[in-house]
């Protein structure tokens, strides 16, 4: 045999191992591509997340100026906070629930005001223990605070017409405003609130 074609052989025996190893390593991309694109179902939650366990940092204000008056705020990557009543707040407690929201406190009516523009004119700026509404049961009334310092956006003018939707949808539908504290403003007030895991721990909640 020539030595032309010994080389001729172990070219070919070398590119065949190169060939053989290029398509292991696709197989491998690919099957890592799989386990991106289509998940182990053992490893999936038993209940997909919500929109708001996706997109927000969910903290609580617990006995927020009085025992019990605990809240939530819902903070969104861009700064906003949506802020509402904890489900341990002490009104859920009140026989019938909630049964009426006034958002005329303080010294102007909060459902009155008209945010409008990129630069959020007219917006209120309001410290942390500012009053945002009344809400009343059947037998006592309870003032909701802003439990962050910061331009208020926005209050739920739903709840005016609708007050049962924090009986039944208070982390959702029935959130009481939206408020843009100043990121230092913010990191302050951050220091006081708990995460949601210690909530449930002092709360004994699920």
């Amino acid at each position: 045999m020539s030595t032309i074609n010994k080389n001729q052989i172990i070219d070919e025996s070398n590119r065949s191992e190169t060939k053989v190893l290029d398509e292991n390593k696709e197989e491998e991309e690919e099957e890592d591509l799989q386990k991106l694109l289509v998940p182990d179902v053992q490893n999936l939650p038993t209940t997909p997340p919500s929109a708001v366990e996706s997109n927000f940092a969910t903290f609580f204000a617990i006995d927020f100026t009085k025992p019990a008056h605990d809240q939530y705020i819902y903070r969104h990557a861009n700064g906003l906070c949506v802020v509402g009543l904890a489900p341990s707040h002490v009104a859920f407690k009140d026989e019938g629930g909630i049964t009426a929201v006034d958002f005329n406190v303080g010294k102007s009516d909060r459902s009155e005001m008209k945010v409008t523009g990129k630069r959020k004119k007219n917006a209120q700026h309001f410290e942390s223990n500012t009053a945002l509404c009344k809400i009343s049961t059947k037998n006592d009334t309870y003032i909701v605070r802003c439990c962050v310092k910061g331009s208020l956006l926005e209050v739920n003018q739903q709840l005016i017409k609708q007050p049962e939707l924090l009986n039944v949808s208070a982390d959702r539908e029935g959130y009481i405003a939206i408020i843009m504290p100043k990121p230092a403003d913010w990191l302050k007030v951050k220091a006081s609130l708990v995460s949601l895991q210690e909530y449930k721990k002092l709360k004994e909640v699920s």
